[in-house]
């Protein structure tokens, strides 16, 4: 966990890794309930049995699930102490899903400080995601976030 005492701390970090959270398991239940909030019910996601028989052996997480996660990650890598007014999500650069996360895997977020810059509503953070699945040399994805965060 890297400890900001402000943003002008956080901005002074532009650059740097900031590490890797540990590792959560991607489990049914959590597909199952993504699957509800988005009405997307496809087999691969959601149908055990032919699941098992089918591409990946095994049901997948959404890709949207995967990147949804960044907001969790986030919090358990990033905090200031002196927080924001208000942190806003401001948009996605560069998505890639470059591998599928079985049910049953472990992921983690390893995230690098890429920019920080000042903007006529507040200071625009970009982070860069690699969300590694333990044991794979490939990662689940790559994406690059920006928050908006406003004094």
């Amino acid at each position: 966990m890297r400890v900001f005492a402000d943003i002008d701390e956080v901005a002074a970090a532009s650059g740097e890794h900031l590490g890797h959270t540990d590792w959560i398991e991607i489990d049914q239940d959590r597909v199952d309930l993504f699957a509800d909030a988005t009405g997307d019910h496809q087999w691969i996601h959601v149908d055990r049995e032919r699941a098992a028989a089918g591409p990946f052996g095994a049901t997948i997480a959404h890709g949207y699930l995967s990147l949804s996660m960044l907001a969790y990650f986030v919090q358990h890598i990033v905090t200031v102490t002196r927080k924001p007014r208000m942190s806003i999500n401001y948009g996605l650069n560069r998505v890639r899903f470059l591998q599928p996360v079985t049910v049953g895997s472990r992921i983690r977020d390893g995230i690098v400080l890429s920019d920080v810059r000042e903007t006529p509503k507040g200071m625009l953070v970009t982070l860069s995601h690699t969300v590694e699945i333990e044991g794979q040399e490939r990662p689940a994805l790559v994406a690059d976030s920006l928050g908006l965060w406003v004094p």
